[in-house]
């Protein structure tokens, strides 16, 4: 095969295979079947392809071949239905669905299967990190390669997590449907979480050599972009879209040129890409035009905004980041929440305000480990004039991160702390 062909199938594969695993398990009711069947089309599609040419609608093409396969595997199970109609029940499968049918269900929006998709693949009875996995494999066509490498597993171990995904859904009788009204809301925040949390490890790897993952970024962009034109009412997925814009269009700018970490407020902002921040406005303009009380996703957007809207890092309106925190702790209260919150309120009105929040977080035993506790806190310090204290700080959490390039960058801080006075607006925001 020629390696133009080759990229030609994998461009294909990437675009459609959410697409065609969507169609395909509306069709079966089955996702491990449907995944199974969009995988036997993408081979017949390497047999064939690099013979001839790519089809000229590839996507039609791999349909009607993953088709035609479960129609035989149905008729197969029609034959066996005289002699096991009980089993056939159980299984749950239609095995008297013809031809035309499949066509009938195949000509239904792809957009309504690709939201069910979605619920289906987030739902609360697996695991987050099945949840993870499962949908970057399904709607967003990684290889569970790629997807071990993004998160730094054994390949094994997201393998293993994705037929457990499988089983589990398919023993629980999780229904391709988006969830009736009562339930949508807790659905929903399920979604969110799954697709915020891969933009998380994309934004700030939590382990590895690499500061920021940009492809992760990328794919969380993608599949919020896609829910939000599927569920355009909804407040809370535009909330999300505009945070993850925004937070995105600060990429090129986090890393200097040997991959260092560059903090928030000493951003090019020059760098910071303006289309995306635009974007993530607008998006967030849509989530409060809907009306009603701005949800966690939405809140943190227009933090971010704030961040956006300042030319430079003085201009920025850190009194009503304070404010939004506030409104945040009250509707969302946790611990990080609240080490956030002492960060605006240091920057809004003096260290020593911010250090007694956080002092009062030391107790928390859900901080215990994190990192960003004690590099708030010698942030803080530093700024206070306490450079010892700083020091111990910085590195103690240089010795909880599991970010290479983060423990480089706090060790640098707290080497620094004896050398230099602090340096004016030097935080632990990223």
């Amino acid at each position: 095969m020629s390696e133009a062909t080759h990229r030609a199938i994998d461009a294909v594969w990437r675009i459609e295979a959410p697409r065609l695993v969507a169609g395909l398990t509306r069709m079966v009711r089955d996702v491990g079947l449907a995944e199974d069947l969009a995988q036997d089309a993408l081979l017949a599609a390497l047999e064939s392809w690099p013979r001839s040419v790519v089809p000229e609608n590839p996507g039609a093409w791999l349909m009607a071949t993953a088709k035609h396969r479960a129609i035989d595997l149905l008729r197969r199970g029609k034959r066996l239905e005289s002699k096991h109609e009980l089993l056939a029940r159980e299984v749950g499968i239609q095995f008297a669905m013809a031809a035309s049918d499949f066509d009938a269900v195949i000509d239904d929006t792809v957009e309504d299967d690709l939201l069910r998709l979605m619920f289906t693949c987030c739902h609360p009875v697996l695991s987050t990190e099945a949840r993870i996995a499962l949908t970057l494999r399904l709607l967003g066509g990684l290889t569970t390669e790629e997807i071990a490498r993004a998160f730094l597993v054994a390949e094994s171990t997201v393998a293993q997590r994705m037929v457990r995904a499988k089983r589990t859904l398919a023993a629980a009788h999780v229904p391709f449907e988006v969830p009736a009204k009562d339930d949508l809301a807790d659905r929903l925040s399920s979604v969110l979480e799954v697709v915020y949390l891969v933009f998380n490890e994309g934004y700030s790897a939590t382990a590895g050599d690499d500061w920021v993952r940009p492809a992760l970024c990328e794919e969380a962009l993608r599949l919020g972009r896609v829910l939000a034109e599927l569920m355009p009412k909804a407040s809370e997925v535009h909330g999300l879209v505009a945070l993850m814009e925004i937070q995105a269009s600060r990429t090129r700018a986090r890393s200097g040129p040997s991959g260092e970490p560059v903090l928030l407020l000493h951003q090019d902002r020059s760098r910071w890409d303006r289309l995306l921040v635009t974007r993530g406005l607008a998006a967030l303009e849509r989530a409060e035009a809907l009306g009603g009380t701005l949800g966690t996703y939405a809140l943190q957007a227009a933090i971010a905004a704030c961040h956006a809207r300042a030319r430079t890092a003085e201009q920025t309106d850190w009194a009503r980041i304070a404010a939004l925190y506030d409104a945040l702790a009250q509707l969302a209260p946790s611990p990080v929440v609240e080490l956030n919150r002492a960060v605006a309120l240091g920057m809004a009105f003096g260290p020593a305000v911010g250090l007694e929040l956080v002092d009062a977080l030391s107790a928390e035993s859900s901080l215990e480990g994190y990192h960003l506790l004690p590099s708030v806190r010698g942030d803080l310090l530093e700024k206070l004039g306490r450079s010892g204290e700083a020091r111990a700080e910085f590195e103690r959490a240089a010795a909880l991160t599991r970010n290479e390039r983060e423990r480089e960058l706090l060790l640098r801080r707290a080497a620094a702390c004896d050398e230099d006075p602090p340096m004016d607006g030097e935080t632990s925001v990223r």
